[in-house]
């Protein structure tokens, strides 16, 4: 486990600019990044513009999104912000302890990235940054909300009905029925492996790396969000389905199509993944735990796993 202190001063710079310009704000620049280092991989066969930048200390998710997101939940405590809005850019409250807390939050998600990488079997066959970002906002909701772990809606109905989404609290609204979310699932999963696929045909360096590809293409798409578009949430869909391809086109080398199809139906579960999450843990709650995250690494789990097998 290899820590030093560049890269805890980075992750402390993380957080704080997470937290200064709202977490969502620092996970579309992270797209952005991610965008960037495909091209430069693509053109030099050097990836460590992605492992050290984009998913690395400033701007990885478990950094900056994860900062933003504990950053705001302590201004719902301290000084009384609505705790899911990890779009405010808490600069704006001119409250340097809340900015504090984002960049101490910044190195908690940098050192616990580097524990689970190194956990037996599970390091290595999960997505280490969304488990961090899923266990630094479970620090955030216990140290600083009051909704606790998984909160009910206000209907007082008990079972599943406890968690649906009601008016009051809810994710994405446009995409938490059935119908549409199932259709989203398969098409953002078919785009994420198609593209997953003709890229690593094209360019055999980005193998490792391919799937991030539309991964970074839904995180930009979220500037749309910040802008007041409805556009669709799709991060948790795209990079599951982008792995999935991946791994399974060994094993179909003359049937491109079929790994393909194998990453749209884990777009599929990568949604589904993602609704059942934010029915859970974030619907009704006070602070923000991330659906795509909570998505992405038992997803990620599950493909390496049939992966090792097949």
């Amino acid at each position: 486990m290899d820590i030093d202190l560049i890269s805890i001063l980075g992750a402390a710079a993380g957080g704080f600019f997470g937290a200064a310009i709202g977490g969502l704000h620092a996970f579309i620049f992270t797209g952005f990044m991610v965008l960037v280092g495909i091209a430069i991989l693509a053109s030099t066969g050097d990836a460590s513009f992605i492992g050290d930048l984009a998913f690395g200390p400033v701007f990885g998710p478990h950094i900056a999104f994860a900062g933003g997101v504990a950053a705001v939940a302590y201004a719902k405590r301290r000084y009384g912000a609505n705790g899911r809005d990890i779009a405010l850019p808490l600069a704006s409250l001119a409250k340097p302890d809340v900015l504090l807390v984002g960049a101490g939050f910044g190195v908690l998600g940098y050192l616990i990235q580097k524990v689970v990488a190194i956990i037996p079997w599970f390091g290595a066959n999960t997505d280490s940054v969304a488990f961090t970002v899923i266990i630094s906002a479970i620090v955030a909701r216990l140290a600083f909300g009051k909704s606790g772990l998984f909160p009910r809606n206000d209907s007082g109905k008990s079972g599943w009905a406890a968690y649906e989404p009601t008016e009051s609290g809810r994710w994405v609204e446009h995409q938490e029925r059935g119908g549409p979310l199932v259709v989203l699932g398969i098409f953002a999963g078919l785009l994420a492996a198609f593209a997953s696929v003709t890229l690593l045909e094209a360019y055999p360096d980005l193998a490792g790396n391919a799937q991030v590809l539309m991964f970074g293409v839904s995180a930009v798409s979220l500037a749309f969000s910040s802008a007041g578009h409805p556009v669709p949430v799709t991060h948790h869909i795209t990079l599951p389905a982008g792995l999935a391809a991946v791994t399974f086109l060994p094993a179909f080398p003359e049937m491109t199509w079929v790994a393909v199809l194998i990453g749209a139906a884990f777009g599929l579960v990568g949604g589904l993944f993602g609704e059942l999450f934010a029915r859970l843990t974030l619907s009704h709650g006070d602070t923000h735990i991330d659906p795509p995250a909570f998505a992405i690494f038992p997803a990620t789990t599950i493909i390496l796993a049939l992966g090792a097998l097949v």
